[in-house]
């Protein structure tokens, strides 16, 4: 997984056999704003939002259903799947503009902030 790759709903990490690709899946996937899916080594999936990864080795998920969280091995994790949508994606224009628009109805001075790029 390159610094250039930005992690999008339906792509999947591999890293059964690489732990250096496994730390960046999984660093990738706590900072995603979606749900992922962690696929173990003896074939379970879990879907949920990556918050954690502590420091004794363990992937903590908040699941879906609003159920009790679930903690994963690190060390058993071989498959990241990026299987949410991430719900901030390509929304960074869209939020500027609404707070231009209510600051400007407002009286208020227009945002002095730089404008976000707009997506593509």
């Amino acid at each position: 997984m390159s610094e250039h790759i930005t992690p999008t709903e339906g792509l999947t990490v591999q890293c059964a056999e690489d732990a250096t690709l496994k730390q960046e899946a999984l660093r990738r996937a706590m900072d995603y704003r979606g749900d992922v899916t962690l696929v173990t080594r003896d074939g379970s999936a879990t879907t949920g939002y990556l918050f954690d990864l502590t420091a004794n080795g363990q992937a903590r998920l908040d699941l879906p259903d609003g159920s009790e969280r679930r903690q994963i091995a690190i060390d058993d994790v071989i498959e990241v799947r990026f299987s949410g949508k991430d719900t901030a994606a390509g929304k960074s224009f869209d939020r500027w503009i609404q707070r231009y628009i209510e600051k400007t109805l407002a009286g208020e001075e227009a945002l002095s902030a730089e404008l976000p790029e707009r997506p593509e």
